[in-house]
């Protein structure tokens, strides 16, 4: 049966299923390659029935899938757009590699000052990230492999990032800071950027690293010299040391001082050691060595000046030459690892040494003991006028001022004992020269006050005119004051009190008696005017009381008139108010005196019996010698 269906038109009316036939599975026409799906073209057909061999192309397929007859079908449509492929399907595992290196800074190392380093900078096209990876280089003591992971690397500050177009051999580009130079790319980049219009520069030439070239030299072979033989000098010169007495003056510096060493240099080898000479009770720790024996350099190569000695050991590279015996002289300093010290003094083999082998017989002793220098004085700061000199010098002595020392003894001796003066004030001004003034000297604490009684109507403020307190004399200096005593003071002194000059015009007994009683304080003319003065008081105090005496006469006889002159006009109708108005009128100075010819045209308009015997006594007592009258007494004669 199936033999007599083979051949028939696959059309309807003519297909007939074959009743033997049990396979009907398709042949699959998917398959991967290289990790990729691709199309494969089916070997059989249904159920594993062979194909003819008559096939047509894949373009003959496509193209009869894409065409139908109009007749048939009418019209044709148009092909559906071709299917979107994303990014991370169609650049699946496909990454672009550049070749770069950077160079690194190596701040601290006598041997490198910058380091070559070698990197693949790898692009992922699927979604745009990068990463920068070093191969591992063996034994380099650097951590390597991974140095940036796979991420999107910024381009700038405005948020861009890096993108294909921005590669190519020939450049720089900078990444979080640090500047790589890309030098070649792989082939696959290379087919992949001219595919995409981007036109290559140039490779270049990959830049390597000094210090690993120098580390593949070959190491180099020291050979000694012949006219150098270093156990000939270990054998001639075996436990022969020079030592020198040295001092380093360090005095310029804050806290420094001038310490005492002893170098050693070893003729066996040419090495040198320092060692500190410690006394006793010098506070510092016993350490034996200031530096350890070794050989000192002289001068260094070039580069000495930026080597870092404080870290790395120097060694013969940069040393151009050493510190000998020839350069240890007494009397001419040597600087050792940035400290000078001054040799002023060796030991007797070092003389003998240099005597038979330098040629030097004579090397002096330096004396460099230095002399103590002379007690600095301290000087008190300049006086600034504020309170007592003595108070202000508190404040240079101690931290915390306390009160100056008083002298017990003088103020227990001489408590509430006072001196008292009156004087009179030295003023060009008119209005001063009445003035009159108590000093009070208080022998307890030899300060001086100064009293101003109060006058009335003077129109000056009288009460306390200077405080206790000492009074320089104005001859003085600030810094050496020498205050007024009591031997200062007498009769006719001036006295000049912070810019104002007194004259001692009066004392009172008290004065007298100390005076007299400490006559070996007092000068000869001091004493003498101040006894004048008393004696001169008790001369004039007999005319007072004779003067007092008559006075008292004339206020008797005075009041006795106006008792009588009061009987007789006692019943007179003149007011003594009236009286008191027009005389107090026509005395416009207020001085209680008028005219006598005023006086008496008053009297005479007021109707006062002036022609009166009693009355005319009365004006005569009143009377000055000036022709005016006081008619305060005359008002007196009449009844309020």
């Amino acid at each position: 049966m199936s033999q007599s269906l083979h051949g028939l038109p696959f059309l309807p009316g003519t297909s007939f299923k074959d009743p033997t036939k049990t396979a009907f599975h398709r042949s699959q026409t998917l398959d991967y390659r290289n990790g990729y799906a691709v199309i494969r073209r089916p070997t059989v057909g249904i159920g594993g029935d062979p194909l003819p061999l008559n096939q047509l192309s894949q373009d003959e397929l496509e193209e009869l899938a894409s065409k139908t007859p109009l007749l048939t079908y009418g019209e044709a449509r148009r092909a559906p757009p071709a299917q979107f492929v994303p990014a991370h399907v169609a650049f699946d595992k496909k990454v672009l590699k550049f070749s770069a290196y950077f160079q690194e800074d190596v701040p601290m190392s006598p041997e490198e000052h910058y380091r070559i380093r070698q990197v693949n900078i790898y692009y992922y096209l699927e979604d745009d990230s990068m990463s920068v990876m070093e191969p591992f280089v063996e034994n380099s003591g650097i951590p390597q492999g991974k140095l940036i992971k796979r991420q999107r690397l910024p381009k700038n500050d405005q948020g861009d990032h890096y993108h294909w177009k921005d590669l190519n051999r020939g450049i720089n580009i900078t990444i979080y800071g640090k500047t790589f130079r890309i030098v070649d790319c792989d082939q696959f980049t290379k087919v992949f950027l001219e595919s995409q219009g981007i036109e290559l520069n140039s490779p270049e030439t990959m830049v390597l690293d000094p210090y690993t070239e120098l580390r593949k030299q070959p190491i180099r072979k020291y050979v000694t010299p012949t006219d150098f033989d270093p156990l000939k000098q270990f054998l001639t010169f075996d436990k022969q040391v020079l030592r020198f007495y040295a001092i380093w003056d360090d005095t310029d510096s804050m806290f420094g001082e001038c310490r005492n060493y002893i170098i050693h240099y070893y003729l066996m080898d040419d090495t040198v050691d320092i060692r500190e000479v410690h006394e006793r009770n010098d506070g510092r720790d016993p350490f034996p060595l200031l530096m350890n024996r070794q050989r000192i350099p002289k001068t260094l190569v070039d580069n000495g000046n930026n080597f870092p000695q404080c870290v790395l050991e120097i060694s013969d590279q940069e040393v151009l030459e050493w510190y000998t015996a020839k350069d240890f002289i007494v009397g001419k300093p040597v600087t050792i690892l940035g400290r000078t010290f001054f040799l002023y003094d060796c030991d007797a083999f070092t003389r003998q040494y240099y005597k038979e082998q330098l040629g030097m017989p004579d090397l002096p002793r330096i004396d460099v003991s230095k002399k103590e220098p002379p007690p600095i004085k301290q000087e008190l700061p300049p006086y600034n006028g504020y309170g007592l000199i003595e108070d202000s010098a508190q404040n240079c002595f101690v931290l915390i001022p306390k009160a100056p020392k008083k002298d017990a003894m003088k103020m227990l001796l001489n408590d509430n004992k006072v001196l008292r003066y009156l004087a009179a004030l030295e003023s060009p001004n008119p209005e001063d020269k009445d003035r009159r003034f108590v000093f009070s000297y208080f022998l307890g604490t030899d300060m001086i006050s100064i009293f101003e009684p109060p006058v009335r109507n003077s129109g000056i403020l009288g009460g306390k005119y200077l405080g206790r307190t000492k009074v320089a004399k104005p001859f003085s200096s600030a810094e050496n004051p020498i205050y007024y005593s009591p031997s200062d003071f007498f009769i006719g002194a001036v006295i000049e009190v912070f810019g104002h000059r007194f004259v001692i015009l009066d004392t009172d007994e008290y004065v007298l008696k100390y005076m007299e009683s400490n006559a070996s304080q007092y000068s000869n003319e001091a004493l003498t005017s101040v006894q004048n003065h008393f004696r001169k008081q008790k001369d004039g105090a007999t005319e007072l009381e004779k003067k007092q005496a008559e006075e008292a006469a004339c206020v008797q006889e005075l009041e006795a008139l106006l008792e009588a002159v009061q009987k007789q006009l006692k019943g007179h109708p003149c007011h003594k108010v009236d009286l008191l108005d027009r005389l107090q009128m026509s005395d416009q100075d207020a001085s209680g005196f008028v005219d006598r010819e005023t006086f008496f045209k008053i009297c005479d308009s007021l109707s006062i019996p002036t022609d009166d015997s009693l009355v005319k006594e009365l004006i005569q007592m009143c009377s000055s010698g000036d022709d005016k009258i006081a008619y305060f007494n005359f008002l007196r004669a009449f009844s309020d």
